[in-house]
This record gives structure tokens, sequence and C-alpha cells, in this order.
């Protein structure tokens, strides 16, 4: 952490010609189990990782507001009083969008000072591990340190998913936010996205020597468009059609009534669904029960049903799962959005070379470019530095 650290410090000193008040980080996460969810208000189990976003802000003594990152060239300018999502464009969106949505939150903004912002981040883009919310949970713990807001994680982590569904553009659920924001060392966010209760939920995998393993396989995908607001649309159509407020109220015992009611298309959306809320909290208890060594079949289960049922995966992604789990990975599943991204595979730690050398092998095999593979620990959430 401290390169990049030393590294935002000095380029904010570059680009706005004087120190920042302060430096703050989030970090990315990876979701262990509950893909898509979190927007059907159901149950997830995410964990921060230790790939942040770093930020170094400088109050101004006027109303403007100025964002620069590693990311782009442009330093982009705004009026605070202009702010509005229309008015937000590229990836500004993500730290502009933030400081907007604070005002949709009640928060009196009236007195509050314009910032210079610059930010840089180690967690890969487009991969499936929210470089998104860890700019967002970045950008909002420290203008809720600066500005004095004085909300709580949970609130901050509601401003982060609305400033991704408005200002982006993109309709995720609030799971990403609430993993950078909450999450513990060694820990998953057990997070019921309903109530938005939350409980952290030792994994122990360093007990059990175990690792998880990211494969990045550079299959970019953008939430913002296609198959992800298809997904969404699929899943408010099923719960109108079985009059329930969200998939939440549906049961697996459910089900074979849900086929008679629904399209087949739309059902298999609903299946996937409701019995990925199971599997979560069957993971959550085996964790519990018998630790991270037992939960293997859990997570194999939860990308048979992505590929089948919600058809998100790629041919890329399931290479990879079927390479982990046939060179002896505990379980293996695609993770994040779907349509690219990454997948994670839980593997012995004297399984992580072997692994990677397979994956990188099939890889090439079936003419696919070369992946990104790394080991990921969970992390402590959003922070000041």
């Amino acid at each position: 952490m401290s390169d990049i650290r030393d590294d935002v410090r000095d380029t904010f000193a570059e680009l706005y010609g004087a120190q920042p008040d302060g430096l703050w980080s989030a970090p990315g996460r990876v979701n262990l189990i509950g893909e898509h969810t979190d927007y059907n208000e159901g149950f997830v189990l995410p964990f921060a990782i230790n790939r942040r976003t770093v930020l170094a802000l400088g109050l101004r003594d006027d109303r403007r507001l100025r964002v620069g990152s590693a990311f782009a060239d442009e330093v982009v300018e705004i009026a605070l009083d202009e702010l509005a999502p229309d008015a937000l464009h590229g990836w500004s969106a993500y730290p502009l969008g933030v400081a907007w949505a604070f005002g949709q939150f009640g928060a009196d903004l009236a007195g509050a000072p314009g910032v210079d912002i610059y930010l840089e981040s180690t967690v890969p883009v487009g991969a499936g591990l929210s470089s998104s919310a860890a700019i967002e949970s970045a950008v909002a713990v420290a203008l809720n340190d600066v500005w004095q807001l004085g909300f709580d994680r949970q609130t901050l982590a509601k401003v982060g998913q609305l400033a991704e569904n408005r200002a982006v553009g993109a309709p995720t659920g609030i799971m990403d936010q609430s993993a950078s924001l909450l999450g513990r060392k060694d820990s998953a966010v057990f997070l019921d996205c309903r109530s938005l209760d939350s409980e952290v939920v030792p994994l122990g995998l360093a007990e059990d020597d175990l690792q998880l393993l990211i494969i990045d396989t550079g299959v970019s995908h953008d939430h913002a468009t296609g198959g992800y607001a298809d997904r969404r649309a699929s899943c408010e159509k099923g719960a109108r059609i079985l009059g329930v407020e969200s998939l939440r109220d549906v049961s697996v015992d459910d089900l074979p009534q849900a086929r008679e009611l629904l399209d087949d298309e739309t059902f298999r959306r609903v299946r996937h669904v409701v019995t990925e809320n199971q599997r979560v909290l069957d993971t959550v208890r085996t964790v519990r029960e018998q630790g991270p060594t037992a939960i293997g079949p859990l997570l194999d289960a939860s990308h048979v049903s992505m590929r089948d049922d919600f058809e998100i995966s790629v041919p890329e992604l399931d290479l990879a799962v079927e390479t982990a789990q046939a060179n002896g990975a505990i379980g293996a599943r695609m993770t994040g959005g779907g349509f690219g991204g990454a997948a994670i595979a839980l593997v012995s730690s004297e399984g992580v070379s072997r692994i990677q050398v397979a994956i990188d092998g099939a890889f090439a095999e079936h003419g696919f470019g070369q992946p990104t593979m790394f080991v990921v620990t969970a992390s402590d959430g959003a922070t000041r530095e």
C-alpha cells in the first residue's frame, strides 16, 4: 500500500499545486457466493479484498469540485451546485455521482466547500471485482469526513449505490458498496439485501491453509448496458407474475408452482435467484459448522446455475472453472455480474501453482487470451489512511 499512497500524494501535489488534506482508501470485493441476488432483496456473501482504490483530497475555498485519476488524462471540474446525473459523464460520474447522491439522502451541502480529488487503484477494471464500488466507497468516506456529514456505513453504501444507479446508469444492487465499506480481515460480510442487516462471518481460510485464486479472463463487461439490465428485468417480471414484492419471497419449495406460471426463460432466471439465495444460507451455515473446506459443492453448483439458468457465463469463464475443478480446486465459480470478468477457485495453498499452470495451458489450447491470476485475501473495508 505504501507505494500507491506515495504515488497518489505526489501526483495530487503535481496536479493541484498543493499537498492534500488527507488520504482515504477502499477495497474492491470478491463475491464468495450470491450472484444477482442483491437487487432481488436476497442474500449475498462477499468479502473485501487486498486490492484498493486510494484517493487524496484537498479542501478548496470555493464550491467547485475537481477530480483527476490515473484512469484518464483529464481533470473534470464542476460546481457543487451544478451536480446532477445528466451533467456527469464517463469515469468522473463515479466520484462526482457520490457527491451528488449525498444531497439525495438529506445532506445539507449549502455550506460545504469544494474539493480537489485524485484517484489511483490496484483493483482490476472490468474483472468483476467491483472497481467501481471501490471508487465510490473511497469518495464516500472521504467526503463524509471532510464535510462532517456523520453518515453511518450502511447509509454510505446506499449513497454509493444511488450514484452507480443514477449517475453512472448501472442498475446494480447494494452488495458491492456494502462489502467495500463493511469488510473485515479474514471474514466475509453476510448481507441481507432487504433489511440491510449485515454480519461479519469469519472464514478461517488461513487456518485451513486455503487460498482464493482470482482468474481474470480479460473479457470485459459493462453493467450499464446489455445483459445485466435484461436479467434484472426478467427477475422483476417473474416477481410480478408470481405476485410477490421480490424474488426474496419465493422459496425453493415454490419452484414447481412457479414453473406452471412462468415461461421457460423467466422461470430459469427465477430458479437461479431462488436457489442461489439458498446456497448463500447453506454456505454461511457450512462455514460455521464444518469450515471452508466443505463449501466446494455449493460454489460448483452456483456456477452451473449461472451458466445454465441465468446464462451469464462465457466460454472463458466456463473453461477457467472446469480446469480449476479438474486440477484439485475445492470449488470454483464465476463471480461478479457475468458476461466476462473473473472466476474464483478455492484451493489449497500447495495447489495454487498447479492450477495456474493448468489454466494458462487450457486457455492457450483454446486460443483464448492469457488470463491474469492472483490470490486475494479478505481485507478491512474503507478507511482514512
